[in-house]
């Protein structure tokens, strides 16, 4: 059974759809809404998002399907487990994959990630700590690593 539901985020509206019992695209919404048709599935994840950005969620434990070549799911999968509130440089998630002369690829796969903030892609920054390539914006990517603690806002007294 299919899924398809729509959330209101603090960094945009995201579509969210599973299949079965598991989740299959959250995304930033680029088109205009559908019919939408909620079920169990999309309802937890739209629970374990709200408590993401507003009640200190660090992980999510909803299940994912992403859909992808073996070589982009070894990349998601990969992207899992770089912990909430830190970064890695594409060059480093090429490493932690295997291939270090991956590094394209590593970051194309990164950005075709179907399922943004729960698989963590916004975790992965360049390799001077620079914010670069983010399907979701920029803005967005920095917002979710401050939201994350990430990154720190400089303060200015002038």
């Amino acid at each position: 059974m299919k899924g398809l539901a729509y959330y209101s985020s603090p960094v945009g509206e995201l579509i969210i759809e599973s299949e079965g019992d598991k989740i299959t695209t959250v995304n930033f919404l680029k088109e205009s809404k559908k019919e939408q048709f909620p079920n169990a599935i999309t309802d937890n994840c739209i629970t374990e998002l709200e408590e993401y950005f507003f009640k200190g969620r660090k992980f999510f434990t909803i299940e994912l399907n992403p859909q992808g070549t073996e070589f982009q799911k070894k990349v998601w999968n990969e992207l899992l487990t770089i912990p909430y509130g830190q970064t890695i440089c594409y060059e480093d998630l090429a490493i932690r994959i295997g291939n270090i002369k991956s590094i394209r690829a590593v970051g194309l796969a990164n950005g075709q990630n179907p399922i943004a903030i729960i698989i963590p892609c916004h975790r992965v920054i360049g390799k001077g700590g620079e914010l670069v390539g983010y399907g979701g914006g920029l803005e967005n990517k920095e917002w979710l690593l401050y939201h994350e603690g990430a990154l720190h806002r400089q303060l200015t007294l002038f």
